[in-house]
């Protein structure tokens, strides 16, 4: 009797988890100067990595189980991989750390980062299968998060070479930080106070669409870098020829063009969510209200845009998620951020540097995102009920 597999993408996962224990999962340096030494999965955790091969046997017998208690499982044991995994990280820092020098500096390998990601993937798709709700796929990827959350407050991970460097950077971080979400908030309110008049303009006249779009599509096909630089000449000339914009701070580089920018990019999916969003509600359901007596502006407020509001927030989450992102090269012009860390890092080689500006970078989009998508479930359960 042939063996069948109910979980394919659990068992190529299991398999890619097998092969990311070849890689070094740490790196040890005797100080911030040197390269550091690759350790493999026995050096590191010379004494659990046995324990690593349990949750891996699991999986691959779980993804020849067929049953929602087998999926129910493979979430259990994925996550606790996960929370094993950045446990035995921070353990492993501190061991290296007391046998070692005060200076040195520990950070996780290839083979550790891979393995935390694909157990976060094998989370993400079980979670996909066990429920079709959006709150409850909501709840379960939060609760992913409570116990690393609570090692990183206790200060577990605090002998990790990323933690080292946020300690001696704090004050420039804590500026980072502040000016990307000044970047991302200056981002969202204009970009809605023009993108959403845009979409109404467009939707209420098609004719109107092409020329709308055609502009905004050909400002989204710009580089960012381009955009970037373009604006620089034009604020720069006008700061000169109207000193009292300089002494608003607007001018070449700095906060000014990147905002510009930002908002230029964010006009295309802000607007094409309004037409999209409006084009979905129910010509009958407009009907129904008019029978009702409804007038023109209450059909607008209170069915028209209640029942596109789910496609509108989708719209603003992209334009959320893509401006943390490319914020990260408005550093170049100066406007400070979390790109200002990463290309500092590269500038000088240093990696854990380029992390502490990629790592929250990335942890700020997921946030914004999962806020987003709690948002819009609360509204769909909302409907449903």
């Amino acid at each position: 009797m042939s063996l069948r597999c109910y979980n394919r993408v659990a068992l190529l996962l299991a398999v890619l988890l097998v092969g990311a224990a070849l890689l070094p999962v740490l790196t040890y340096a005797p100080n911030r100067l040197v390269s550091g030494a690759p350790l493999t999965l026995p050096q590191a955790f010379p004494v659990y990595f046995g324990w690593l091969a349990l949750p891996a046997g699991l999986l691959f017998a779980l993804a020849f189980t067929p049953g929602r208690a087998a999926l129910t499982a493979t979430l259990v044991v994925s996550q606790l991989l996960f929370i094993l995994l950045l446990f035995l990280g921070g353990a492993a820092a501190t061991r290296l750390a007391q046998e070692g020098s005060a200076v040195a500096r520990t950070s996780f390998g290839s083979g550790l980062w891979l393995m935390l990601a694909l157990s976060l993937l094998l989370c993400s798709d079980v979670i996909s299968r066990l429920t079709a709700r959006p709150l409850r796929r909501w709840l379960l990827q939060a609760q992913l998060w409570v116990i690393p959350t609570l090692l990183l407050l206790s200060g577990h991970f605090q002998d990790l070479s990323l933690l080292k460097e946020y300690a001696n950077r704090q004050d420039v971080f804590d500026d980072a930080l502040t000016r990307h979400l000044t970047l991302l908030f200056g981002t969202l309110v204009p970009a809605q106070v023009i993108g959403v008049p845009l979409g109404l303009a467009a939707y209420r006249n098609p004719r109107r669409q092409p020329t709308i779009f055609g502009v905004l599509n050909v400002i989204q096909t710009v580089p960012s870098v381009a955009l970037f630089g373009l604006l620089i000449a034009p604020l720069a000339g006008l700061s000169r020829a109207l000193p009292w914009l300089g002494e608003l701070g607007i001018s070449g580089i700095g906060m000014a063009p990147a905002l510009i920018a930002l908002v230029l990019y964010a006009l295309l999916p802000l607007t094409r969510s309004v037409v999209a969003g409006l084009n979905q509600v129910p010509e009958t359901v407009r009907e129904s209200a008019r029978g009702m007596g409804m007038t023109r502006g209450q059909i607008f407020w209170q069915v028209e845009v209640m029942l596109a509001l789910p496609v509108l927030l989708r719209g603003l989450k992209v334009v959320a998620v893509q401006t943390v992102g490319m914020a990260v090269v408005a550093a170049l012009i100066g406007a400070g951020g979390f790109g200002a860390l990463v290309f500092q890092g590269l500038l000088s080689s240093a990696l854990d540097l380029v992390l502490l500006g990629v790592i929250p970078t990335i942890a700020l989009a997921v946030v914004v995102d999962a806020l987003f998508n709690l948002l819009i479930a609360g509204l769909e359960a909302k409907r449903h009920d």
